[in-house]
C-alpha cells in the first residue's frame, strides 16, 4: 500500500532564546545549514513543503511558501501546526495529513514519513509521532487535516500550548528510531549543541 500524499511543515517560529536570538536554521553543520539539511531530507518524502515562521523575510531565499501563525503572541509550535493544517485544507484538499518537524534537527531520518504512516495504519490511530531511546518527540508527527478545528478551539479557548498535551487527547501511534550512530532527532538549542552536531556530522557524514 502506498503512503498518502503528505504536506511537510517545517516549524521555524521559535525565538531561539538559548542561542541568544541567533537564527538556528542558518547555522552550518557538516557543510550545509540546518535548514538545508532538513529540506534535503524531507523533500523526497513530502508532496509539498512549507515553512512556518512569523517573519517571512528570514526565509525569502528558501524557495518555499512561508505561513505565519494565525494565533497571536507566539503561542508555540501548535500554532504552526494549525497554520499548516489550514493551508492544506485550503490549497491542497487532496492531502489529508501534515507532517510537522522543527527546523533545528540536522539529522532527520530519510524514512520519517513512511514509518509514521505505517505506525498510523498498524495502530488504526489518527496521529503518529516519532520517538528515540524511549523518548517521544511530539512535534515530529503526522496530523490529520481534519483535526484543525479542534486545534483552533484548543488554542483560542483553552489556552493549551503543549503539543504533547493536545495530542494526548487522542490515541497516539509511536514510531521508534535507533540512536546509533546518531539520534536522528538530535536538536540544536545551545552553542554546545552546535559543536556536538558538527562533531557527529564529521564522524558520520551519512547520518
Amino acid at each position: 500500500m502506498s503512503d498518502p500524499e503528505t504536506l511537510g511543515a517545517i516549524l521555524a517560529g521559535g525565538l531561539a532564546r538559548r542561542m541568544g536570538g541567533a537564527d538556528k536554521a542558518r547555522i552550518r553543520i557538516g557543510g550545509a545549514t540546518i535548514l538545508e539539511r532538513v529540506l534535503a531530507r524531507l523533500r523526497p518524502q513530502c508532496a509539498r513543503l512549507v515553512l512556518n515562521a512569523n517573519d517571512a523575510g528570514r526565509f525569502v531565499d528558501a524557495g518555499l511558501l512561508v505561513v505565519a501563525d494565525s494565533v497571536p503572541d507566539f503561542p508555540g509550535p501548535l500554532a504552526g501546526i494549525l497554520a499548516a493544517l489550514d493551508l492544506a485544507a485550503a490549497q491542497t484538499p487532496e492531502i489529508a495529513c501534515v507532517l510537522s518537524a522543527p527546523s533545528d534537527c540536522p539529522f532527520l531520518p530519510r524514512d520519517l514519513v513512511a514509518r509514521l504512516h505505517r505506525a498510523r495504519r498498524d495502530s488504526g490511530t489518527m496521529i503518529a509521532c516519532a520517538a528515540s531511546s524511549g523518548r517521544r518527540h511530539p512535534v515530529i508527527a503526522l496530523w490529520p487535516v481534519a483535526l484543525r478545528d479542534d486545534l483552533r478551539k484548543v488554542l483560542a479557548r483553552e489556552g493549551t500550548r503543549s503539543v504533547g498535551e493536545w495530542s494526548a487527547r487522542y490515541t497516539l501511534a509511536v514510531a521508534e528510531w535507533q540512536t546509533v550512530p546518531v539520534d536522528p532527532f538530535f536538536n540544536v538549542n545551545t552553542p554546545n549543541d552546535v559543536a556536538e552536531a558538527a562533531r557527529l556530522a564529521a564522524l558520520h557524514p551519512e547520518a
